[in-house]
């Protein structure tokens, strides 16, 4: 149920932000044609992959008490495990699990992933 009520919420601020970018794209040609200035190519504003949540890619990947190999691992994780991101530091993603994982983490339980091994979310513009 989280995860649909996410999904949802991210699809609404996506085309938000998608027709935010339109308008002010166009923006500039409109204001060229009212006022018989040369028109110039409009810009386009790509918007941040701004998703918190993250999909593990692999199997058996460790979940760690801090950003780095040299931290313990508090657990492992598999592929389709997810959580909320809450920091990162170089190429470390701190997560909260946004549900049990598949080897019996609790949900809440937060921890270390490399970025290598997950996939952030994208949300998506449905027509």
């Amino acid at each position: 149920m989280q995860s649909k009520l996410i999904s949802r919420a991210g699809v609404t601020v996506a085309m938000i932000a998608m027709g935010a970018a339109a308008s002010l794209a166009a923006a500039p040609t409109a204001l060229a044609a009212s006022t018989g200035a040369p028109t110039q190519a409009p810009t386009v504003l790509a918007a941040a992959n701004t998703c918190p949540t993250w999909t593990v890619t692999g199997n058996g990947v460790n979940f760690r008490s801090g950003a780095g190999t040299k931290y313990r691992a508090i657990g492992q994780l598999y592929r389709n495990d997810y959580g909320t991101k809450i920091a990162s530091s170089g190429s470390w993603i701190k997560l909260k699990l946004d549900k049990k994982s598949k080897s019996g983490l609790k949900a809440g339980t937060t921890g270390w992933v490399s970025k290598s091994y997950l996939d952030q979310c994208v949300y998506m513009n449905l027509d």
